[in-house]
């Protein structure tokens, strides 16, 4: 899709870090609208094949009406921490030249008001990626007690006043339900007694809400272990994060893959390198000025890259 709003975030960057052969197989573990994966059957021959999996219904009805004709391409309606069995499922395990994580929300999924994760519009208090699936956040918010607000707030949104949000949100609650974002929103901005420059005072909250109501940390550790273990010697991790905790368990993984096993300590300092599943290809990327200026989306975005050794292959 064309427009600011729908814009793909670091499409070429990611697309050259995946080091496309034209017979390979890859996968697009978030296809959002298309950007990455159009960008990639670009790419590829005959020979190629991208699978795409998404667990926003959304997304899977545009993959089918922008790609339902092409054969070299498959989608699965499924969260990405599902990527190693659908992978299995396909006789692909260890065999995928290259796999995308683009994470977080999408623009789309901002941009209309009745999947409730944005703040500036009215509409109904969901933020669920799979809104047929889960609890929505006006639900978690009806039932979860003030301590588990205040930490979720504090964990996921970083927010300095999650105690008195959390407290302002039980009370507001007792005297009638919250269940739109421009509740929320002027909930949390009555709450707040001071302001971030250049940002919404609840900007915070709805981003904590978001990560916790689709357990979007939990998917990330989960999927990351199933990616690697489904490359091919050489195949290409890709991930985009948009969020610092997010960025963190992906750099931390990367790392950790690199570094390789904790070995007894009268062993040589190399020979944990041997064990090394993982190498970190060059330094995370952000996007640059003409991008962030076209798509101020973009400006939190991180892209890491690192290459399968393949060690620990059968």
């Amino acid at each position: 899709m064309n427009g600011r709003g729908h814009e793909t975030v670091l499409r070429e960057e990611a697309v050259a870090a995946l080091n496309i052969r034209p017979d390979g197989i890859y996968v697009d573990a978030t296809f959002g609208r298309g950007g990455h994966a159009r960008a990639i059957l670009a790419q590829l021959g005959p020979a190629g094949r991208l699978l795409a999996l998404d667990r926003d219904p959304q997304a899977v009805a545009a993959a089918g009406q922008q790609l339902g004709d092409e054969t070299r391409f498959a989608i699965v309606r499924r969260p990405f921490s599902m990527i190693g069995a659908t992978i299995q499922e396909r006789g692909w395990h260890r065999q995928v030249n290259g796999i995308l994580f683009d994470l977080g929300v999408s623009s789309p999924q901002l941009d209309e008001p009745a999947r409730g994760f944005s703040f500036r519009q009215e509409g109904p208090l969901d933020m669920r990626m799979d809104p047929e699936r889960g609890e929505s956040a006006a639900d978690w918010l009806a039932r979860a007690d003030e301590a588990e607000i205040a930490d979720v707030l504090h964990l996921l949104g970083e927010e300095r006043y999650a105690r008195r949000i959390a407290r302002a949100i039980v009370r507001s609650r007792d005297e009638a339900p919250i269940t739109t974002t421009t509740q929320l929103a002027a909930l949390v901005a009555r709450a707040v007694p001071t302001r971030e420059r250049s940002k919404d005072p609840a900007t915070r909250t709805f981003q904590a809400i978001r990560l916790h109501v689709n357990r979007e940390l939990d998917e990330v550790r989960a999927a990351l272990p199933q990616a690697l273990d489904a490359l091919a010697p050489g195949g290409r991790l890709v991930v985009i994060s948009f969020h610092s905790l997010e960025d963190r368990i992906v750099k931390q993984f990367m790392r950790r893959e690199e570094k390789g096993p904790e070995l007894p300590p009268d062993l040589p300092v190399r020979a944990a390198e041997i064990h090394a599943r993982l190498k970190v290809i060059g330094k995370a990327l952000r996007p640059g000025d003409a991008e962030t200026r076209r798509n101020p989306r973009a400006r939190s975005a991180v892209l890491r890259v690192a290459e399968a050794t393949g060690v620990g292959h059968a």
